[in-house]
């Protein structure tokens, strides 16, 4: 009898987990006590950083997102960190420099980064290149990524083509990401076996569970020769995130392939995150399944942003307009895969077409995506509104790589952050500037009060029960009452309910 094959399990607990289940909103205070299990557990590696991570930490909780690297490279010794990252756009939503690509490499290397995972809204190559050879430059592992989406054009042999483009980069291993859970069983076995085939190297298979399919895809991209899957831990699992790592090992027995983690310590993870969850209620995704993603491509995140850009528009009711829409503005925009920042690019647009007629007016940036600021799209893209943003924009249309019209920003940047009140000298704090120019000078100002967390505490959750339960006895509903405390340097609101 053959042995097993050991499947490595990249956990997404401390990153995309509460990024698609809550917004992103999870306090570092909230994982710290899951760290040493997390550490110990036998993982591949531990995705914790990137993405929209530093993002919310400066827009919503005061914290500094260099440190929260340190912090889990301390709690963490014996874990390969992880981090998203989107090649020429790193963690914000334009392209920069090559030289603040070099300088952001470098300095997440220096705080504590392993694995950088790179991709590319559009899946265009030239838009990975030197963010890839940023990594290579640093000595850390530089995993190519290929986003995986579906439309008359997109074929396995064209992902093969892209994943072998990412081996001549110098990739250390391949990612295939699956953002809005669109893989299905009998395409992930076939692309992971091509890739395999033709390219020899380590796949990593990374796919949401939006559709309820794809705990099947993994299973079935392992059988064509995976050799790393993404999963949550169970308590931070399913709905528009992720599959649960537990059920991903149990489905592995006796299949001739293992999941080597150690389940006393996945349940303890398990448990700590299934306390910690509640807290942050109001903040919870209420999407479940969804196959009707597979019509509209569209991830379960950002229904959740149209829905709320209508209700603030006073047009909630234009949500299944807008839906129909989406599929027509990818079309005329070539195709390209809906992620960050093409999906809310394209989700945009839908929404100024069905609320001031089709293409009445371009956002700047679907403007920018039809001239090729952002890059190339796998189709042709429609002349007739190439032609509008042109006239819109008064730009004309590129077809090189977009980075090349940026001179190099380091020295600028530089100076505009020294000139806001709390900059700190450190080049993190440029980089933090450069991603978010309007955000960062309001966190340098606040960042010494601390960090704050938006979950609520349990005696909050209870009053609020309580309120809406209204008062079973027979005396009059009285509301807690709310005092301010002060604990080690940090304030915090208590809820009492009155006895």
């Amino acid at each position: 009898m053959t042995s097993e094959r050991e499947i490595g399990v990249t956990e997404l607990a401390l990153r995309d987990a509460h990024q698609s289940l809550m917004a992103t909103r999870m306090a570092m205070e909230d994982m710290v006590d899951a760290c040493a299990d997390i550490d110990k557990a036998g993982y591949w590696s531990v995705e914790c950083w990137g993405g929209a991570t530093f993002d919310a930490c400066i827009r919503f909780l005061n914290e500094d997102p260099w440190e929260r690297l340190r912090t889990f490279r301390k709690l963490l010794p014996n874990s390969r960190l992880q981090m998203l990252l989107r090649g020429q756009n790193l963690l914000g939503y334009r392209h920069y420099g090559d030289d603040v690509v070099d300088h952001f490499v470098e300095k997440a290397a220096e705080n504590g980064m392993d694995v950088f995972r790179v991709f590319d809204a559009l899946n265009d190559p030239r838009n990975l290149e030197h963010a890839m050879a940023a990594v290579k430059k640093t000595g850390k592992h530089a995993q190519g990524t290929v986003c995986y989406t579906t439309s008359p054009l997109h074929t396995v042999e064209g992902y093969v083509k892209l994943a072998k483009q990412l081996q001549d980069m110098g990739a250390d291993s391949i990612a295939l990401k699956d953002m809005a859970a669109l893989l299905k069983p009998q395409p992930a076995y076939d692309i992971v076996k091509a890739i395999k085939e033709e390219t020899g190297m380590q796949v990593n298979v990374h796919c949401h569970s939006t559709t309820g399919v794809t705990l099947v895809s993994l299973m079935k991209a392992i059988e064509g020769g995976a050799d790393v899957v993404d999963t949550a831990i169970s308590s931070m699992s399913l709905g528009p995130g992720h599959n649960p790592t537990e059920s991903l090992q149990e489905m592995l027995e006796g299949t001739g392939f293992v999941a080597d983690l150690d389940k006393t310590l996945l349940n303890n993870i398990k448990h700590h995150f299934a306390e910690v969850k509640p807290r942050y209620a109001k903040f919870m995704s209420s999407y479940t399944v969804d196959t009707a993603i597979f019509d509209s491509q569209i991830p379960g995140g950002m229904i959740s942003n149209m829905e709320s850009q209508l209700k603030q528009q006073g047009a909630g009711d234009k949500l299944t307009e807008v839906l129909e829409e989406v599929p027509r503005v990818r079309k005329d925009a070539g195709y390209p895969p809906l992620v960050t920042p093409s999906s809310q690019i394209v989700g945009t647009q839908a929404v100024f077409n069905v609320l001031m007629g089709r293409y009445k007016v371009l956002t700047a940036e679907f403007a920018d995506l039809m001239l090729g600021y952002y890059g190339l799209t796998i189709g042709e893209m429609n002349p007739e509104i190439i032609a509008k943003a042109k006239e819109q924009t008064g730009k004309e249309p590129i077809t090189d790589r977009p980075a090349d019209h940026i001179e190099p920003e380091w020295d600028n940047l530089r100076a505009e952050a020294e000139k806001v009140e709390g900059f700190d000298g450190s080049d993190e704090d440029i980089l933090t500037y450069a991603m978010f120019p309007k955000v960062a000078p309001g966190f340098f100002k606040t960042r010494p009060e601390g960090p704050k967390n938006v979950g609520q505490d349990p005696a909050e959750i209870e009053a609020e029960k309580a309120a809406k339960a209204g008062d079973t006895g027979t005396g009059p509903v009285r509301s807690p009452i709310k005092y301010e405390i002060t604990l080690n340097g940090h304030k915090h609101s208590v809820a009492v309910k009155p006895a």
